[in-house]
């Protein structure tokens, strides 16, 4: 490391982490360090390192020999099978709370100059059954009081807050709603699942149906993982991002039934009826499809569908387009553009994109 800068992201192989080191590496002025349990090789011009976060010993003998670390970008997590059942459990908060704490405790901290937190919806409590759901204020706004309930979003925050007292260093905490990108496999990122999906459909001759339970239409919102990874870089460089907390979204909102036929028309496909189907329950029975797709295309891929998505991933996408019987959580993104970051896109032009990028990577075979 000989720049004046060095960031280091923490969780490199996940959608956030990746998405943030691809900004940084393309705006450049950054030495860039990646850690993460396993390293994704297409992070050119990016030192990465492997890492077990939970290892207090190995974050002291891997961390401690980086000088001059001026920014951190921690985008790390350990979700537990199924997903939503970690999302209560205590043990798997205290872990991702000592993650970071072996990180922070393994740098040298007077160097720094800021750091950036990852959280998301969730730090409103909408997940969360001690919440009552029907009174959450709306839209969801970063400057209401804590909504206080078992999170390790809070354990993570107040180790930080509580470190930066008397620092020099400034902290952002970021709050992106559903994050859709080309990373995979990682724990939560329904894109992957959608796409194999459209794949395996159009291979068989069959229009998309739509396999979501979801039977009325609802408002949803989504944010592609690059916005994420701009915002990240806009905050390791503006001192208007400094000790703001900001959710994150595309900018608009959308619903499954407008989606779904450009989702089609971008496989060269018709849209098809309603019917319902488990993406992680249900896809992996198609695993002798998906591996013959992925050899007639010679597709740089897992053969199985849970090894290309992961199967948390299958089990987000079936959340993602569930039946809710609630109104939806719509996040204010006000904070974020009174700052100075206005970054958006139009969520259906970045699902074509997306899946076009699947496709460019020879990911997913070639798109009409």
């Amino acid at each position: 490391m000989t720049g004046e800068r060095t960031v280091l992201v923490a969780g490199a192989s996940g959608l956030i982490g990746h998405a943030a080191l691809e900004q940084f590496s393309a705006a450049g002025g950054f030495d860039m360090v990646g850690v993460s349990r396993s390293l994704p090789s297409d992070l050119a011009g990016v030192r990465l390192l492997a890492l077990d976060l939970t290892n207090a010993a190995a974050c002291r003998r891997v961390l401690g020999e980086l000088k001059g670390v001026t920014h951190l970008v921690y985008a790390a997590l350990q979700e537990g099978p199924g997903l939503l059942p970690g999302w209560y459990e205590e043990e798997l908060m205290q872990r991702n709370a000592s993650m970071l704490r072996n990180v922070l405790d393994s740098l040298d901290l007077g160097t720094m100059q800021h750091v950036s937190l990852l959280q998301g919806t969730k730090a409103y409590g909408v997940h969360h059954p001690s919440v009552d759901r029907e009174r959450v204020p709306l839209p969801l706004r970063e400057r209401a009081p804590r909504v206080e309930h078992p999170n390790f979003y809070w354990l993570q925050e107040d180790e930080l807050r509580a470190r930066q007292a008397g620092a020099s260093w400034s902290l952002t905490i970021f709050r992106p709603t559903v994050v859709y990108g080309a990373t995979a496999p990682v724990n939560m990122n329904p894109l992957p699942a959608i796409a194999v999906y459209a794949a395996l459909q159009r291979a068989g001759g069959e229009p998309l149906h739509f396999p979501g339970t979801e039977t009325r239409r609802t408002l949803h919102e989504a944010v592609d993982a690059d916005i994420v990874g701009r915002g990240l870089l806009w905050a390791a460089t503006s001192p208007d991002a400094a000790d703001g907390t900001f959710n994150l979204t595309n900018g608009d909102v959308f619903c499954w039934d407008d989606v779904w036929p450009v989702i089609a028309a971008t496989f060269g496909l018709e849209v098809g009826e309603r019917r319902p189907m488990s993406f992680a329950r249900d896809l992996p029975a198609r695993d002798p499809e998906w591996a013959a797709l992925a050899e007639e295309h010679n597709l740089d891929v897992p053969p199985t569908i849970e090894g290309f998505v992961g199967a948390n991933s299958l089990v987000y996408a079936d959340m993602v387009m569930a039946e809710t019987g609630r109104s939806p959580f719509v996040n204010s993104t006000i904070a974020a553009r009174h700052a100075g970051f206005a970054d958006c896109v139009d969520t259906a032009d970045m699902f074509e994109a997306l899946m076009r990028r699947l496709a460019a990577e020879g990911r997913i075979p070639p798109l009409p």
